[in-house]
C-alpha cells in the first residue's frame, strides 16, 4: 500500500515526525505494508493524475503554507474526484477547505489570511486563539461519519495551528456535500467530512500526534483501511 503524504518534507516538524509512524501503527494489525511516500507540492502539476494515480490514498499533510498551493489544491481535488482516500490535518484541512470553497461555494479565489494577510473576505482566517502545541475536546456531529469511527461522543486531540475556516463561512456547511464532523468546545469548526466519498476527511487538530504514544488512532486506521478496500 502506497499512501502519498502532500507537503513539504521538513524533519524538524513535530506531525512530519509522526505521520509516518501512525501509518504504521495503523498498519500493524495484519494488514499490509504501508509505504509513505512524501510528495513535495513543488513537484505537483496543475493535473497531478498521472504523478499521483499509483497512490491509494493521500494525506495532505501540516506545516503549510506549502511551496505550492496550487499543486497542494490540485492534489486534494484529484482525491475528491477520483474517489482516492483523502485525509487533511492542520494545513491540509485548511487547503481542503480552500479546494472545496474555489468548486462549490461560487468564489472564484479563495483566500488563505497567511497568505494574503490583507485579503478582504478570506476563507481561512487567524484562529481567534492560536492552537499552536494546544490540546482540546472535539464532539463530534451527531450522525456523523466521523461519530461512527471514534466510536465515541467526543475525544481529545492535539493541534499546532494558527488558522482556520473563518466564522462567516461556517454556514456554507450546513448544506452541500461537505458537512462538519466536529466541533470544539466553543462551536468551532475542528473536523469537516464529504458526503459521497468513500473517505474524505479534514482535521484541524492532527491525529497523527498520538503516534507519539504508540496509540493507534481510528481515524487514521480508517484511513488506511480505506486505502486497502481500494486495493482489493
Amino acid at each position: 500500500m502506497q499512501i502519498a503524504l502532500i507537503g513539504d518534507h521538513n524533519p524538524a516538524a513535530k506531525a512530519h515526525q509522526a505521520i509516518p509512524q501512525a501509518l504504521t501503527l495503523a498498519c500493524e494489525a495484519g494488514g499490509p505494508v504501508c509505504e509513505a511516500v512524501w510528495v513535495h507540492t513543488a513537484t505537483l502539476r496543475d493535473d497531478p493524475s498521472e504523478q499521483l494515480a499509483a497512490f491509494d490514498g493521500l494525506w495532505c499533510v501540516p506545516a503549510s503554507p506549502y511551496a505550492n498551493t496550487r499543486g497542494a489544491l490540485s492534489a486534494i481535488r484529484f482525491a475528491r474526484q477520483t474517489a482516492r482516500p483523502f485525509l487533511g490535518t492542520c494545513g491540509g484541512f485548511q487547503h481542503a477547505l480552500l479546494e472545496y470553497a474555489g468548486a462549490f461555494w461560487g468564489i472564484a479565489k479563495p483566500a488563505h489570511a497567511e497568505l494574503e494577510p490583507d485579503a478582504v473576505d478570506p476563507v481561512i482566517a487567524p484562529l481567534a486563539c492560536s492552537l499552536v502545541e494546544e490540546s482540546g475536546e472535539i464532539r463530534f456531529e451527531v450522525g456523523s461519519q466521523l461519530a461512527a469511527i471514534y466510536g465515541v461522543p467526543s475525544a481529545v486531540e492535539g493541534y499546532h495551528c494558527r488558522y482556520g475556516l473563518a466564522p462567516g463561512y461556517s454556514d456554507r456547511l450546513a448544506t452541500g456535500a461537505l458537512r462538519i464532523g466536529g466541533r470544539d468546545l466553543e462551536g468551532e469548526i475542528r473536523a469537516v467530512e464529504l458526503r459521497g466519498h468513500p473517505f474524505f476527511f479534514a482535521t484541524l487538530f492532527q491525529p497523527e500526534r498520538s503516534a507519539f504514544a504508540g496509540r493507534r488512532h481510528p481515524l487514521v486506521k480508517a484511513f488506511v483501511d480505506a486505502a486497502l478496500r481500494r486495493m482489493v
